[in-house]
């Protein structure tokens, strides 16, 4: 089955997280995604690991899957000149090389476009085209101190902290993506591509949404947040007689039918907590209430009778937790496949569910040039250039 962006290549030009994870939704979506490594410079997290399987690292494994590798050194002209063949063929390119660095290698923009008008640019990088930091170094992590958003992470016991995953690429990769479906879509009625200028720090700050609207419309610089809500009361984690449990009030209607679970039906009428600006107001006394209560059971005892209530909650869970879930397994977020070097792999699915065009993953995680020859030949190579391209450290 064709997937929903079958026909479009995308021309792969970046590394580590931020660029290769939008380029793989894409893949994942159907387009022809082919990746670039340099010859003598691969994609650093190939090294990221342990762990590794068939010499391949898990970190590689997370971003690179429907995809075709090819190696070309972009800093020679014979490299430059097959990366321009392939912007004449495709419909995107993705790259995450400094501010600048493309228009070293003559292949900045304004080149792209006059070998291919419909092309769509989307450079990634941790600062922008733009402002007094364009030509800083960005880091997920230190994205995540500069965005404010380390600010707010972490308690008063253990300071700032960052996110377990490397969330301002995430966010920044989704944000690629979405741009580049709004210019593939604009394209549809204007025939031109578009360059699209995306910034880890600008992602990063646009995901402190209802922090950074609240200290907007009133002035006040929050604190380290830990694991409760800013706004909503009771809104955070609990611990039960054995472990900890997330527990997300999020109405005055919730809050009467979860003082009633809890045995604490009174709660819901007293003029300190019957409603969410009061619960505000008073929470460091309520909370102490509700913890008192929650510790009398366990957390797989409270589970049910909260959902029952209509009230969400949810166990703390382990990686080995989240991959045993029933739910989890029957979204298909685990997606077992056969590799060349690793035998099986096992990779997390997608998560978009298309009735018409589903996601379907067929490529690997590519090895290191592992497509070269076939990429070469669809540009009109033939055997015996590619082998002068080889000897000559082009590919």
């Amino acid at each position: 089955m064709a997937g929903a962006l079958e026909g479009i290549r995308v021309l792969d030009l970046s590394r580590v997280l931020a660029g290769p994870f939008s380029s793989m939704i894409l893949g994942d979506l159907g387009a022809d995604v082919i990746k670039v490594e340099g010859p003598r410079s691969k994609d650093d997290t190939r090294f990221w690991g342990p762990p590794f399987k068939g010499n391949e690292s898990a970190f590689y494994f997370c971003t690179n899957r429907n995809k075709r590798g090819i190696t070309v050194d972009l800093k020679t002209i014979e490299g430059q000149n097959i990366i321009k063949k392939l912007i004449a063929e495709s419909d995107v390119v993705i790259q995450n090389f400094k501010t600048g660095t493309l228009e070293k290698f003559g292949l900045s923009y304004e080149e792209m476009k006059s070998i291919n008008p419909g092309i769509i640019l989307a450079s990634v990088t941790g600062f922008g085209a733009t402002g007094p930091y364009k030509e800083f170094p960005g880091y997920d992590y230190i994205i995540q101190a500069m965005s404010g958003l380390m600010s707010i992470t972490g308690d008063k016991q253990v300071g700032p902290t960052k996110v377990g995953v490397a969330i301002t690429d995430v966010i920044t990769s989704l944000y690629t993506t979405i741009g580049v479906l709004a210019a593939l879509n604009e394209r549809n009625e204007s025939g031109e591509g578009q360059h699209i200028d995306i910034a880890l720090l600008d992602s990063a700050v646009s995901s402190l949404i209802n922090i950074a609207s609240n200290y907007l419309t009133s002035g006040m610089v929050p604190g380290l947040l830990g694991n409760q809500h800013p706004n909503v009361v009771p809104y955070q984690t609990f611990a039960c007689k054995d472990r900890e449990m997330v527990i997300a009030v999020g109405n005055d209607r919730q809050f009467k039918k979860f003082t009633e679970v809890i045995g604490r039906p009174e709660l819901a009428d007293d003029e300190l907590y019957k409603n969410n600006p009061s619960r505000l107001q008073n929470k460091d006394k309520l909370i102490l209430i509700i913890s008192e209560e929650l510790k009398k059971k366990t957390s797989s005892e409270w589970q049910p009778l909260l959902q029952n209530a209509g009230i969400p909650n949810g166990p703390i869970n382990d990686m080995k937790s989240v991959f045993e879930d029933p739910q989890v397994n029957a979204r298909e977020m685990i997606v077992e496949m056969e590799h060349p070097t690793a035998e099986k792999i096992k990779i997390v699915g997608s998560p978009l569910k298309l009735s018409k065009t589903p996601v379907e993953i067929k490529r690997h995680p590519p090895l290191f040039g592992e497509h070269t020859n076939e990429v070469l030949e669809e540009l009109g190579y033939t055997i015996e250039d590619i082998e002068n391209l080889r000897n000559s450290d082009v590919i």
